[in-house]
């Protein structure tokens, strides 16, 4: 008798395949992944960044301003673009449950496609941008720059199926890999007199090695695209997740236009560089942890009671690194830009202290994010944005009549009101609840807000005749000192300490 056919699970067991698709495995030692991922993830934020700023340092001794100003001409159209480089669709194939190799296979070729569409659409829009800022160089940039569309749309459905594994070790040495040899061609080309040709092609060497390490840590191979509806709400995720994501790009940069237009470059200037100030601190924590969690929620949401204390765990621990660190820049504002921007950048004080309510609860605004996506809500995202976005467009129509500051103090007021608003919205129909989340927040809040009043009152009672420099340390160890100890006051805050405290024992586990 012949052999009978072989059943969907065996094809699917001999299918080397589904090593990428599966998820099962990683529910165990669940948390063990989550906090070891997190630290890979923040350590090699922290990598990055140093090595941005060395060649930083190095470049701008090679490189005129001239040259980094063509390459920022660009940037303004290509930045925007990226946005919608993978149309969330990378986010829809960590979020689902179960997923295919014809489905995936289908997903690459639509990035690849829609890449390819952008690469163009950047290409024709060459001369457009030379002609507005009058410089026939950036024809040759744009053109060159466009293929980096083209690379990211490769490396999509591989960054994704990483994610998915929780890969993030992976990832990380990736994402090193192309950063360092992206500098060490920078300043190799030029040291050898390549000028803005050098930038161009550190973003080009780049993306492809990113390519060419997501390939090879990624064996799996696309297959022929063939359409089927269970593809509708993978597509309808990542619409709904890109409308969003267009939208709120837009909300958060209104402001930037309104000031410039009315006010000028020197106010837009003292607005800017406040903003970029508070987030970025904020960016080291939120960035690397977003998709880890993202990831980890995920997995669970055929398993409530897990997914609530996950979430919740997740939130308490990035407001308690993040708020005390925003709560010390509000109580340390004037040394702080003192010590960084010089005496000429004193202006930037009022503006930073007004939008420091905003940046506060900014350490945990991307929970709402993990919810949406999570839980395959991203149409509830899209409808949030939508209201969220029109009413801070409309804040900042009004405010800027009264200038930077006046729009600094309409969004610091503005925001805790719609994050509070958003939390209600968000949370309905889930197992989640506000109370828990303001329990969740009550214990880093009050410690961060109570050390930052005690170190205003402390400065203001004494003045040490110290450099500045040694000063602005000294009261970091005063808040580190003050925050802990209202943290050990706090009922329960000891035990609630202390089991933060117990993740350090995860990343001595191997799971």
């Amino acid at each position: 008798m012949p052999p009978e056919p072989p059943q969907d699970s065996e094809r699917q067991a001999s299918d080397p395949n589904q090593a990428f698709f599966r998820t099962d495995h990683l529910t165990e030692e669940l948390r063990t992944r989550t906090v070891r991922s997190s630290a890979v993830t923040i350590s090699a934020q922290g990598l990055k960044f140093v090595i941005t700023m060395g060649s930083t340092v190095i470049l701008a001794r090679l490189l005129s301003p001239d040259d980094y100003g063509l390459i920022g001409m660009v940037t303004v159209v290509t930045g925007f673009v990226q946005l919608f480089k993978d149309l969330g669709l990378a986010e829809a194939t960590i979020q689902q449950e179960e997923i295919t190799h014809r489905q995936v296979s289908t997903l690459f070729w639509i990035n690849v496609g829609f890449s390819l569409g952008i690469a163009l659409v950047v290409a024709l829009l060459a001369p457009v941008v030379a002609w507005f800022y009058r410089e026939p160089r950036l024809i040759s940039i744009t053109l060159v720059l466009a293929t980096t569309f083209i690379f990211s749309g490769l490396a999509v459905q591989h960054q994704a199926l990483l994610r998915r594994q929780m890969a993030f070790a992976v990832l990380a040495k990736i994402e090193i890999a192309a950063l360092l040899v992206g500098v060490l061609i920078a300043q190799g080309t030029a040291f050898y007199g390549a000028g803005y040709w050098a930038l161009v092609y550190m973003q080009l060497a780049s993306a492809l090695v990113y390519v060419l390490g997501a390939w090879l840590a990624c064996r799996w191979k696309p297959g022929v695209p063939r359409w089927t509806p269970d593809l509708w709400p993978m597509l309808s995720f990542g619409g709904n997740l890109t409308g969003f994501r267009g939208l709120n790009y837009f909300s958060r940069n209104f402001d930037n236009v309104l000031i410039g237009r009315v006010w000028g470059a020197g106010e837009l200037g003292l607005y800017s560089k406040a903003y970029q100030l508070l987030l970025l601190p904020i960016n080291q924590i939120n960035g690397p942890v977003y998709s880890v969690v993202l990831s980890t929620l995920s997995r669970l949401q055929q398993d409530p009671e897990r997914y609530r204390r996950v979430y919740f765990k997740a939130v308490l621990g990035i407001t308690t690194l993040g708020m005390p660190l925003v709560a010390f820049l509000f109580a340390t504002a004037e040394q702080v830009i003192e010590l960084l921007l010089g005496q000429t950048w004193m202006g930037v004080v009022p503006i930073f202290q007004f939008l420091m309510p905003a940046a506060f609860v900014a350490t945990f605004t991307i929970s709402m994010g993990w919810v949406y996506q999570s839980l395959g809500r991203v149409d509830r995202q899209f409808r949030w944005g939508i209201f969220s976005s029109g009413i801070n467009v409309i804040t900042f129509l009004v405010s800027v009549r009264w200038g930077a500051v006046g729009v600094a103090a309409a969004y610091g007021v503005l925001q805790p009101i719609l994050l509070a608003i958003e939390v209600v919205y968000c949370y309905r129909g889930t197992h989640l609840s506000p109370v828990e989340l303001l329990q969740t927040l009550a214990k880093p809040g009050f410690a961060a807000l109570g050390a930052a009043a005690l170190l205003v009152g402390f400065n203001r009672s004494v003045a040490l005749p110290l450099p500045p420099w040694l000063n602005l340390g000294l009261e970091a160890l005063l808040y580190g000192g003050l925050y802990l100890a209202l943290w050990l006051t706090i009922p329960g805050g000891r035990k609630t300490l202390v089991e933060l405290l117990q993740v350090t024992q995860d990343l001595k586990r191997k799971p």
